[in-house]
């Protein structure tokens, strides 16, 4: 048998990682007011970052539709695959996977396709999905990955802070006046996403303390897997896996940008991590 995975434009994953395991990646859309773009393909990471910069409204973003997962089942199955293990980004915070089973339900796709919900996002998502590639890889059938996925999610743990409060007063989520008097004060939002839901975990006064409460959230979990490091254009990226050097696994931590799906709610500036206990 022949798996392969596919996953969304959520997983952050280099172009250079999804090639190297052959791992399908579907795109969600991205909107600025009246264009709409297909994240990566049409608008590079790079370049999403420097339109949020000048715009005033928050964009959207959209999952994609069930026929563009049909069409990567289809893709998969042409080139010889036997089965498809789809996972995808958070239940609790999009819809793409609800896409993902209507077209792995629809009888005009070829192949066996197992949706899994990663419960995670970027690079909790990421990991999840090379550790699905390498098993896809060593022969692992589809039941046995979708277990490895279900077991790897339970363990993966997501934590990060933004660097800006604009993103959130763009959204609606704080007032103006709550973000003004948040970015005077410098507060920094602390965050939990390990439950694949954006949980609150505090808040610091200065980026030197949020650095450092990630910072710590990896020192306490002491010997960890699949280690990476996530940020979205933080221009203190470098100081940041200094400062992190000499805890275990730093060294083999992947480092990866946070792409347009999360940056649009997080914003320029984020620096997070990703990891997975032990069993």
């Amino acid at each position: 048998m022949t798996v392969r995975i596919v996953t969304d434009s959520a997983c952050d994953l280099s172009d250079d990682e999804l090639a190297t395991w052959g791992i399908g990646m579907v795109p969600l859309s991205i909107r600025f007011g009246n264009d709409e773009f297909v994240d990566r393909t049409e608008l590079p990471t790079d370049e999403f970052y420097r339109r949020l910069a000048s715009s005033t409204d928050l964009p959207e973003t959209a999952a994609p539709s069930p026929g563009a997962f049909m069409e990567m089942f289809n893709s998969m199955a042409a080139d010889g695959a036997t089965a498809v293990v789809c996972i995808n980004l958070s239940e609790a915070l999009s819809a793409t996977i609800q896409s993902a089973r209507t077209a792995a339900a629809s009888e005009e796709v070829e192949i066996d396709v197992h949706v899994v919900n990663s419960k995670s996002v970027t690079g909790g998502l990421g990991s999840i999905v090379l550790s699905a590639a390498e098993a896809a890889k060593n022969g692992a059938s589809a039941d046995e990955i979708v277990a490895l996925v279900e077991e790897q999610r339970d363990r993966t743990r997501v934590y990060a802070t933004l660097n800006t409060l604009e993103n959130l007063k763009k959204g609606g989520r704080i007032g103006g006046a709550q973000a003004a008097l948040g970015t005077m004060l410098s507060i920094k939002p602390l965050l939990d996403l390990s439950t694949g839901e954006v949980v609150a975990a505090g808040k610091q006064r200065t980026r030197k303390r949020s650095l450092d409460w990630v910072r710590e959230q990896l020192e306490q979990a002491g010997e960890v897997e699949n280690l990476a490091i996530l940020h979205s254009n933080a221009d203190d990226i470098d100081a940041f896996l200094a400062s992190v050097a000499d805890l275990p696994n730093a060294q083999k931590a992947r480092t990866n940008v946070i792409g347009a799906v999360i940056g649009t709610h997080g914003g320029p500036g984020v620096i997070g991590i990703t990891y997975q206990v032990p069993a």
